[in-house]
């Protein structure tokens, strides 16, 4: 399934924004800053879709939730590892369901569950990044240490070593301040990730900010999505010989999401 965030991306799950994306009745206890227009939001997921596809990735689009605004950010409701899937328990109170909602997608195309995140434990697919024999996990708003320590439990006995990565409560999760680009290789924002933390990585350095940040999509073989308004990103990833895809995503940063909260790796692999 997916052992490196960094290799080339198989098949994803997403959910294109529809009815629900578009009408949260209470935006704050969505974490939704501002609703997004339907008909853009639909045009810019599919512009998504697109990319995902012409790099050859196999792409499941699921109905929403209903009820449930933010089913279309599917990265967070679960994490696929080498063995099989952990069905996680959202931070998000209003998000908790999607937990089990992604299961059993899962378990429909027949991924195995090798175990759970219990209450009062949370953990946030956002905050899960997978390096080879490193496991990145944020210590987060959203996700917590007893989460945490059974995310330990389930991944330790794999080979993953466990670095754990406090964030302020500024940042939800800690996609927004690190991603892996490849093997060895990792973009990450200097006011947050230490040099200890990516010990053994490669780095490309960026200063965070409003419209600055490593939420990107690693395709592989040196390709990536990135948000049009992360300017700066971009052109430091094509310095850096990345081929980049910019894609216009403003849509999605109005409820509070970048590219990689739009999907859910299943499978990534050489």
């Amino acid at each position: 399934m997916v052992k490196n965030e960094g290799d080339p991306l198989k098949r994803v799950i997403v959910c294109t924004p529809k009815e629900e994306y578009a009408r949260a009745g209470n935006r704050k206890e969505h974490n939704i800053g501002d609703l997004g227009d339907p008909a853009i939001a639909i045009r810019q997921h599919d512009a998504l879709k697109e990319t995902l596809r012409a790099f050859g990735a196999d792409v499941l689009d699921v109905p929403e939730r209903a009820e449930h605004p933010n089913s279309v950010f599917t990265r967070d409701t679960a994490i696929c590892t080498p063995q099989g899937f952990i069905h996680l328990n959202l931070g998000l109170e209003t998000r908790q369901s999607e937990g089990a909602w992604m299961a059993q997608i899962l378990k429909a195309q027949g991924k195995r569950c090798i175990g759970e995140i219990k209450p009062p434990g949370t953990v946030e697919g956002g905050d899960v990044i997978l390096s080879g024999d490193v496991a990145f996990i944020g210590r987060s708003v959203r996700t917590n240490g007893e989460g945490i320590r059974q995310f330990s439990q389930i991944m330790t006995p794999m080979g993953y070593e466990i670095r754990v990565i406090d964030l302020p409560d500024t940042i939800l999760h800690l996609d927004k301040a690190l991603m892996v680009l490849g093997a060895k290789q990792v973009l990450y924002c200097n006011e947050l990730i230490s040099p200890y933390n990516i010990r053994g990585f490669d780095g490309i350095k960026i200063s965070c900010g409003e419209n600055t940040t490593a939420n990107i999509i690693c395709l592989g073989n040196q390709e990536v999505i990135v948000n049009r308004s992360n300017a700066t990103v971009t052109g430091l990833l094509r310095d850096n010989g990345y081929i980049v895809h910019d894609l216009d995503l403003s849509e999605f940063a109005k409820g509070m999401g970048g590219p990689n909260c739009l999907i859910m790796p299943v499978e990534r692999g050489v």
